[in-house]
Formats: C-alpha cells, sequence, structure tokens
C-alpha cells in the first residue's frame, strides 16, 4: 500500500500478495474509506482522474529542468547576467563551462546527464559577442538570439525588490501570437522561465513579474516588482518597480532540433555583429581617405596662390 508523507509517495515494505497500488491513486485523506482494495484491475480511468484531483499540492505537475551554464571566454558582465537571471530560475540548475572547442550538440548529453530537459546556453564569442539558445532537450526545436544593451542588477540599482526564488508571473506582448514563429519563441520561452508549481526551491508568492516585449524584430527583457495598493500609500491601483537586470535579444534562426538541424526560421533582418564591425571600420577608412584627398587638394590650391616677385622689388 502506498502512504503519502510529507508530499513524497513511499511505498510500503510489504506489499500484499498480487496487489499493485498506484502511487498517484493512493488515499491522502488517511480514513479508511475503502480505498486500500484499489489494484490494478479495479481502477477505472474516471477514478484515476478523480483520485488525482485530491492529490496533495506537493507533487509537481510540472517537472520541467532548465540546465542554464555557459561556453568559455565569456566576459564578466555577461557571467554576472547568467547569475541575474539563475536567481529568477530556482529550478535551474549549474553546470561547469562548456569547452568553446566542443560543439554545442554536447550540451544535450550534459543535460541528459543531469535530468534537464530544457537547456539555456550562453556563448561567448571573441570575448564581446554573446549569444544565448534556447532548446527543448533534446529532440528539438531550438532558437539562437543575439544580445545586446546588456544591463546587470548591480548596475542598474533600480529601488525595486522581490523575494529571493519566489514565482514570477510571465507577461508576454500581444504581438506573440501574430504569427507562427513568435508563438513558438513564447512558447520556448514561458517554459525556460516558468518555475514548476511546488519546487522545493521556489516560495509560494508571486511579489515579481517578467515582462517579454516585441518592438523592432526584437524581444525585450524587462523585470518588475508587484507593488500591491495596500503597500502604496494614497493608492487605488497596484504599481510596478523595475528591479532588472534588462536587455534585448535579437532573434536569428530556429532549428528543428537542438542546436542542430533545418531551419524553421531565419530572420532576414539580422545583421552579425561582425558585419557591423566590418561596416564601421570602412566607414572610418572612407573618411580617413578624404581626409588625405582633401589635404592634397588644399596643397595644390596653396601653391597656386603664391604671390609671384616682383621686378621692381629687386631695384633699391
Amino acid at each position: 500500500m502506498a502512504k503519502i508523507s510529507g508530499g513524497v509517495v513511499k511505498k510500503s515494505k510489504k506489499r500484499a500478495a498480487g496487489k499493485n497500488v498506484h502511487p498517484v491513486v493512493a488515499d491522502t485523506a488517511g480514513s479508511g474509506s475503502g480505498d486500500e482494495k484499489f489494484n490494478g484491475a479495479d481502477v477505472t480511468e474516471k477514478d484515476v482522474e478523480a483520485k488525482n484531483n485530491h492529490v496533495s499540492a506537493g507533487f509537481l505537475k510540472n517537472k520541467t529542468n532548465v540546465l542554464l551554464f555557459c561556453t568559455r571566454g565569456i566576459t564578466s558582465r555577461n557571467r554576472h547576467l547568467m547569475e541575474d537571471l539563475r536567481k529568477l530560475m530556482p529550478h535551474a540548475k549549474k553546470e561547469p563551462k562548456l569547452d568553446s572547442k566542443d560543439r554545442l550538440s554536447v550540451a544535450n548529453e550534459v543535460a541528459e546527464l543531469r535530468n534537464c530537459d530544457t537547456v539555456v546556453l550562453f556563448e561567448a564569442r571573441k570575448r564581446q559577442d554573446l549569444f544565448i539558445w534556447i532548446s527543448k532537450s533534446p529532440l528539438g526545436p531550438s532558437i539562437k538570439f543575439n544580445v545586446v544593451n546588456i544591463h546587470t542588477m548591480d548596475e542598474l540599482k533600480f529601488p525595486g525588490n522581490n523575494l529571493l526564488y519566489s514565482r514570477a508571473v510571465l507577461s508576454f506582448d500581444p504581438l506573440f501570437d501574430s504569427s507562427e514563429e513568435l508563438r513558438l519563441m513564447k512558447e520556448l520561452l514561458s517554459q525556460a522561465f516558468s518555475v514548476p508549481e511546488g519546487h522545493r526551491k521556489s516560495k509560494p508568492f508571486y511579489d515579481h513579474m517578467i515582462s517579454f516585449f516585441y518592438l523592432d524584430s526584437r524581444v525585450w527583457f524587462r523585470h518588475y516588482q508587484i507593488l500591491e495598493k495596500a503597500d502604496i500609500k494614497n493608492s487605488e491601483e497596484s504599481q510596478l518597480v523595475e528591479i532588472g537586470p534588462r536587455f534585448v535579444m535579437t532573434p536569428i534562426r530556429i532549428f528543428s532540433g537542438s542546436f542542430s538541424g533545418a531551419t524553421l526560421w531565419e530572420n532576414q533582418q539580422y545583421i552579425s555583429p561582425n558585419e557591423l564591425r566590418r561596416a564601421a571600420k570602412a566607414s572610418q577608412q572612407t573618411s580617413y581617405r578624404k581626409r588625405v584627398h582633401d589635404k592634397a587638394e588644399k596643397q595644390a590650391r596653396v601653391s597656386k596662390l603664391v604671390k609671384s616677385d616682383h621686378p621692381l622689388d629687386t631695384m633699391f
């Protein structure tokens, strides 16, 4: 017979011969209501559904585990951003840095070893560019973002505050329901940042909100504290106070697999950081050539304006 103590299902050491007790339909009231005779032959779908409605709140309905880690070569600011996100995700697990020489698909093996079905990987390139992968391991899909305009909580110093490891309310812009790729993006973000109900590290409070806005083909991340109207003097409505961090993610591609596979969607407006730096250098070179050309033209004009010697200047 199965017993429930402190939200954890424990099977008794001694079982009756020929009886298989399902832990989901175990009696939570502890009264002799005749539920002990439930076995594999007598349980119907209606009985299981009725019993699941009375299961203790200690059981996790959403058992999502997120693996949050980074590759080697990440900068200090990017590392602080990862730590800020880790404070907002009590269901996230840590892992040492992934060697940049290895393929990113190795993250699927690490996620399998850590019993995680979602991977959030910070990929650093050239010690100045940051890319975030959000993937459902091991079959996918996955999405790749380029992260810019990073501001950590230590830099912002906003007055907002929230309870550590409390569950956050997720808010999405209505534009996320306008197209298929945005709906898929919304689903991946919600599965990565939503804390499972009843998680052992989470607190049963809702005092902060994570917002995702879609503007200029980018995803804007904001984190707010929820102030109830009872905590605000002379106010009849609740208010939001920003806490941080804040950053902007530019979606690049959506892949059918985890860190690989066919391209389901590609952002045609995306320009890589290498192209931007190359264009900046080209503009600097153009301006330098223009300055050299202008200097040569000025010298030519000045040489033509030199006053010639007058013959009367040498008479006296």
